[in-house]
């Protein structure tokens, strides 16, 4: 034991840590000798899930695996634990569903475009995290995002993600009858993250709600797709309406990824940039050098986050 930590200290941190281990609402879990994240390519049966990821304590996921290579990359640096121009291999070689890294405490995980890629994704990253006994861990989605009312590059740090009649909830049919889960997320992370980006104070951060849409085009009132059967006027009636309602950007995962982790008992958050401001029109036309630079604004956010909650700021 180390100096100065009593015995009943010792007991506390273990029931601490105890109390925020991964929470899985499926009894039907128990009765399975293996279990098998088809996926990720990875198995009980086949892998020691503790050894490989029993240390992660943050998961952040994105859309694209080139991305979430690029995250690992520039956390491992941040973090001092990898040499420069170190190559990180994908978890998650033997699928092409998904891609996964890892460095020290930190995971990163591609989950696809859409609702149904995230929840997929999701459903086995916790059975993962599950399984791997892994304790007081965080995970935030870093993404992009279109922007309502704000200048394009501006970082949204989601209170609530709502769905496009702006109620904060995630519908799905199970068995045959609509469920709604909320989609609250962490009020204390996402006021820790925003202070986060005012010491690093290089762009402009606001917390609001995400609208969480089942589609690009029609479900975020663009009018440049190949159908559209509404006016220009309406469209603005609409995205107005929205912010009304406290809503400052849009995406497509939010929504799920709120709803699976607060049943999983696991802190989350969602830090998107905006690409656009979705009242000054539809199509992205920055150049590929600005939106380079925009997609690595949540990195930063977030990897000053985990540098600061691993006392290395």
């Amino acid at each position: 034991m180390a100096p100065g930590i009593t015995a009943e200290k010792k007991t506390e941190d273990e029931q601490s840590s105890k109390d925020n281990l991964i929470h899985l609402s499926n009894p039907h879990l128990e009765k399975m000798k293996d279990d098998i994240l088809y996926h990720f390519a990875l198995g009980t049966g086949t892998h020691d899930f503790p050894a490989l990821f029993g240390d992660v304590k943050f998961v952040c996921v994105g859309g694209s695996p080139s991305r979430m290579k690029a995250f690992i990359t520039y956390i491992a640096e941040e973090l001092g634990l990898g040499s420069v121009g170190a190559d990180y291999p994908n978890i998650c070689a033997g699928t092409d569903r998904y891609a996964m890294y890892k460095v020290g405490p930190v995971l990163s995980v591609s989950h696809g475009m859409g609702i149904p890629s995230i929840a997929i994704m999701l459903h086995e990253l916790i059975k993962l995290l599950y399984h791997s006994k892994c304790s007081n861990v965080t995970i935030i989605r870093i993404g992009t995002s279109g922007g309502i009312g704000l200048e394009p590059g501006s970082v949204v740090i989601t209170s609530q993600s709502v769905d496009a009649t702006f109620k904060p909830q995630f519908e799905q049919v199970i068995l045959g009858k609509t469920v709604i889960r909320s989609t609250n997320l962490d009020d204390q992370l996402a006021k820790e993250l925003m202070q986060c980006s005012k010491e690093i104070n290089e762009f402009n951060t606001v917390i609001g709600n995400t609208m969480c849409t089942l589609d690009f085009y029609e479900g975020q009132a663009r009018l440049d797709g190949a159908i559209c059967l509404y006016a220009e006027e309406e469209k603005l009636q609409y995205l107005k309406a929205a912010y009304d309602a406290g809503v400052r950007n849009i995406e497509m995962e939010s929504s799920v990824f709120a709803a699976i982790c607060n049943l999983s008992g696991v802190r989350a958050a969602v830090v998107c940039v905006t690409l656009l401001n979705r009242l000054e029109g539809d199509q992205i036309s920055s150049s590929h050098d600005v939106l380079v630079e925009y997609q690595q604004r949540p990195q930063k956010l977030v990897g000053h986050f985990i540098k600061k909650c691993l006392g290395k700021v």
